[in-house]
């Protein structure tokens, strides 16, 4: 069954790894699939929610874009690296900014938890890491997995939200690329 897949690519870094699995997943994906493949590095908006959500906050072209686009998918692949533990500031901007009551969710009166406004939809976390992935989970709790699984996909509805922890990168050889990116487009070949 063909799906509607959003590719995010949360590296702010025009070029880098990430951004290289992320295209071997959406080529991979395309053959089958109707795939849209966002760039962080391409979007200007002010990642700051100063005012938290007592004001609102006018919304940049990007983030509206990136609100269609995740309204449009029925499964959001979300590539990023793993800074300091968890993912880089412009990529917690966009969650911020963008996934923003009556978008993504909405409190109801009397209620404690939200409604999620963005139910039926799946996805998966692709991180890139410089430290090893087991030493990231075992030993650092990997919270980036725990925030974007948790607290912010399955908070705003999705049903299904698998993850990916690809690392050491830094210092790696060719031959491991080149085996995580075979990984990646076998994920993509499945489009999962």
């Amino acid at each position: 069954m063909s799906k509607k897949i959003l590719v995010l690519v949360a590296n702010p870094k025009k070029e880098s790894f990430t951004r290289h699995l992320a295209e071997v997943y959406a080529n991979a994906a395309d053959k089958h699939n109707e795939v849209k493949i966002l760039h962080i590095a391409n979007m200007e908006f002010d990642p700051d929610l100063s005012n938290g959500y007592t004001e609102s906050h006018d919304l940049e072209d990007s983030l509206i874009a990136f609100q269609k686009a995740v309204t449009w998918s029925d499964h959001l692949v979300i590539f990023t690296p793993i800074w300091w533990g968890s993912v880089p500031a412009k990529f917690k901007g966009l969650i911020d900014r963008a996934f923003l009551p009556g978008f993504a969710f909405q409190y109801e009166k009397g209620k404690t938890i939200p409604k999620k406004l963005l139910k039926g939809r799946t996805a998966r976390i692709v991180m890139t890491m410089d430290t090893p992935p087991w030493y990231y989970q075992l030993v650092q709790g990997a919270p980036a997995v725990k925030q974007l699984k948790r607290t912010t996909l399955k908070f705003v509805g999705f049903h299904s939200v698998k993850s990916k922890m690809i690392g050491p990168v830094i210092n790696s050889k060719q031959s491991s690329r080149e085996k995580w990116a075979n990984d990646i487009a076998k994920l993509g070949h499945i489009a999962n």
